[in-house]
């Protein structure tokens, strides 16, 4: 898995920034300033491929079951975030960009309506 097809990925959708607000290894994808993803720079250089994405707690729980390489979030809210290894070949690039997008959303439906318009 390639970090700039991941991160041109989350920047193309709507109202997408980056930031580093942590340190300067975690990079971090917010949608009209809240967080959907982040991503350790370092380890994924080291060969530690991962990102952390926020989930529906049931929907977290069905990935957890299926897949090895979904777990808790590190470091996140264990309930409302996975942490996907992407150095497992069942993490496909398409399936990736379905839990990117299912984070986005997740993201943008817990905002007020004012800002979610800003999303159209």
């Amino acid at each position: 898995m390639n970090i700039e097809l991941v991160r041109d990925y989350c920047l193309n959708k709507a109202e997408v920034t980056e930031e580093f607000p942590f340190d300067k290894d975690t990079l971090v994808f917010k949608v009209l300033g809240k967080m959907f993803a982040l991503v350790g720079l370092e380890k994924w250089e080291k060969g530690e491929k991962s990102i952390n994405l926020k989930c529906d707690p049931e929907y977290s729980q069905e990935l957890r079951a299926e897949y090895d390489s979904i777990y808790p979030g590190f470091h996140m809210n264990k309930k409302h975030w996975n942490t996907v290894g992407l150095n497992d070949s069942s993490i496909t690039f398409k399936f990736l960009c379905h839990l990117i997008d299912h984070s986005y959303d997740r993201v943008v439906l817990a905002m007020p309506k004012k800002m979610r318009d800003k999303l159209k």
